[in-house]
């Protein structure tokens, strides 16, 4: 069976204190006391038919309730995850207000085993972090993105 495959959109602005980036605290019971490499980059798994950058700016869409601002995106390439998940990544640089967000859901039985569906956020929180806070926050298998981005010549 293939690796399942996730696009997504790491989003970016230049402040007074440096480069921040928009990071998205994972929704659902796993994620609710854990703040430390439990935010993502905006993304979301994707079939082999879909472009990655059309399933990157889809799910940007459907997980923030908002179009991905418009822009050039800049590939950040690809990390495969402790799941095995392979994850393909753009930068784009824009703003958002995370108070704007209205982010998308999904049913989950829970508790486990009691034949409840709940809905969950897909993320229950948005935020702009500096690079140096996102690398505590982001999960593990994302932060070569964060080095990615900071690498890419100045734009």
């Amino acid at each position: 069976m293939a690796a399942k495959r996730s696009a997504g959109i790491l989003l970016f602005r230049d402040t007074e204190n440096g480069t921040e980036v928009l990071l998205g605290h994972m929704g659902g019971p796993f994620w609710a006391r854990k703040d430390d490499h439990a935010w993502s980059l905006v993304k979301g798994e994707h079939l082999d038919d879909e472009e990655p950058q059309d399933a990157a700016r889809r799910e940007f869409q459907e997980e923030l309730g908002l179009p991905a601002p418009d822009g050039d995106l800049l590939e950040l390439g690809e990390v495969k995850q402790s799941g095995g998940k392979v994850v393909t990544a753009w930068a784009l640089r824009g703003d958002l207000d995370p108070a704007d967000v209205v982010p998308g859901t999904f049913e989950l039985e829970w508790p486990p085993k009691s034949g409840q569906l709940k809905e969950f956020p897909e993320l229950d929180r948005v935020g702009w972090f500096d690079l140096e806070t996102a690398r505590t926050k982001i999960v593990k298998g994302q932060a070569a993105f964060l080095d990615r981005l900071a690498a890419l010549p100045e734009g």
